[in-house]
């Protein structure tokens, strides 16, 4: 029996004796790795428009702790292209992510917003200048030879061309009379006026003109 009792006992001591040994082999081979994980070391590229603060909100550490493993206890200037290590804290919060995200949303809204307002503009631009176009063409098909030229030549005399030129009681591009336009001082009535006037005195634009050249008005 004793010897029997013995032995077994013996048998519990190797056996735990082994399992320690297997234990204190699992985490020597563990170390290493645990090690190598903790030398492991992230870096960033800095861009252009980043600073040594900003990256540490981004990346959730600490300034001095961005400082500390990059050297920078002097100074924060970094430069566009050079490579900063992150303390092994640094993560993108997730806060940072959805404000850029909805700043890039919000960009493309507004551009899309932007080349919409210019599509609805474009045609109404053209409109109007297709309408002041025809109107320069009706105007202009009423008048032919010498008297067109006579016209105009009065006309840039006496206001250079403009129909809100105003000189006292004279107005327009014709510096006619205002009671002679009755309120109504649109370019359409200053150029059926102004004929009526030089018909009525002149009989027409070339006499009117010859008389301008000799009197300094007409």
């Amino acid at each position: 029996m004793l010897f029997a009792t013995a032995a077994v006992a013996g048998l519990f001591v190797a056996g735990g004796a082994s399992a320690n040994a297997d234990q204190t082999a699992n985490a020597s081979a563990q170390q290493p790795q645990q090690q190598a994980k903790a030398t492991v070391k992230k870096t960033v590229t800095v861009q252009s428009g980043d600073t040594l603060w900003g990256l540490s909100q981004k990346y959730n550490v600490s300034l001095s702790s961005l400082r500390a493993v990059n050297d920078r206890v002097n100074t924060d200037v970094i430069y566009v292209g050079e490579k900063l290590t992150l303390p092994s804290s640094a993560t993108v919060s997730t806060d940072q992510k959805t404000v850029a995200s909805a700043t890039t949303n919000q960009s493309t809204t507004n551009q899309q917003s932007v080349a919409q307002t210019q599509q609805q503009a474009q045609p109404q631009v053209q409109q109007q200048t297709q309408s002041t176009t025809n109107y320069s063409q009706s105007q202009s098909s009423s008048y032919t030879g010498s008297s067109s030229s006579a016209k105009a030549w009065i006309a840039n005399r006496e206001s250079g061309g403009s129909y809100t030129a105003s000189n006292g009681q004279y107005y327009g591009k014709y510096q006619l009379g205002a009671a002679m336009l009755h309120g109504d001082y649109s370019a359409a009535n200053q150029e059926r006026v102004a004929d009526q006037y030089v018909a009525a005195r002149y009989g027409s634009w070339d006499n009117a003109k010859s008389f301008w050249l000799q009197h300094g008005w007409y």
